[in-house]
């Protein structure tokens, strides 16, 4: 099967509240919509396909009724009850939704889905798609969900240039190159996520800004980088904070190299 990058979820009490700061370190970012039927609404930032949401909570009445969009029950639980900002969980587009629902229930997954998805956009257009949920009693971190659009890469790309999404950072000609996740066991995480996308796998290697040793899921668009700290730092901070969770994104382009806390989350430039 074949499986691209898609999306890295932030959970924000007001998406809205993340534009003026993603603008002042040169990242393009705009208001998504709403998603009415989950009670939760979005803003986003583009790199090519790519892209970063920060989903929130419009309609907690709403949003406190969903059973199947695993998703929304994750942020009800993160903001609602115990108001736990930042990155969250991860989405990876496929065309084959159906039979990767098969393939994960004949693996022992619990599955949720597909089941359809929509959003109203700002100028009224509705956006559509399909989304899979896998869920593991053994496994801390929160699994990918899957997802499904309605219209083609191509058709997508088209419409993120027409509307001036794609290429419009002021900071540089930016990539969304990896997520960082920090986990316990590497090699145990790699493992169970091995099971569900069947990617290659990076040597080990030790990235000494986040004193971890991690290793690289070569997935397409975005690199999934999982690391394990080695003392103090960065990884082992957010670890002993939040558990496993992702917690830095990289992206290239900016023509500068640093390091820096945004959004409940770490950023890094290069």
């Amino acid at each position: 099967m074949e499986f691209a990058f898609d999306h890295l979820v932030i959970f924000s009490n007001k998406p809205e509240n993340a534009i003026l700061p993603l603008k002042n370190i040169g990242i393009h970012a705009v208001n998504g919509g709403r998603h009415e039927n989950w009670g939760t609404y979005n803003s986003l930032t583009y790199f090519g396909l790519s892209y970063i949401e920060f989903l929130g909570v419009e309609n907690p009445s709403i949003a406190e009724q969903q059973e199947d969009n695993r998703l929304v029950t994750e942020i009800v639980e993160k903001l609602v009850h115990e108001t736990k900002e930042g990155p969250a969980k991860i989405a990876i587009r496929t065309n084959q939704l159906e039979e990767l629902a098969e393939k994960f229930k004949h693996e022992g997954f619990k599955v949720y889905g597909p089941l359809p998805g929509e959003r109203i956009r700002a100028d009224g257009q509705v956006i559509k798609w399909s989304l899979l949920f896998p869920e593991s009693n053994t496994s801390e971190l929160s699994l990918p969900f899957f997802i499904q659009w309605e219209k083609t890469d191509e058709e997508r790309h088209a419409e993120f240039e027409e509307q001036g999404l794609i290429g419009a950072h002021p900071a540089g000609n930016l990539t969304f190159d990896n997520v960082v996740f920090v986990v316990r066991d590497l090699e145990k995480t790699l493992q169970g996520w091995g099971k569900l996308l069947d990617l290659p796998i990076s040597e080990e290697y030790i990235d000494p800004v986040l004193n971890a040793r991690c290793k690289t899921l070569k997935l397409a668009g975005t690199g999934l980088v999982f690391c394990t700290p080695m003392g103090d730092g960065f990884a082992q901070t957010v670890l002993q904070e939040k558990g496993e969770t992702p917690f830095l994104v990289t992206l290239n382009g900016t023509k500068q190299e640093q390091l820096f806390k945004m959004q409940e989350g770490y950023w890094r430039f290069k």
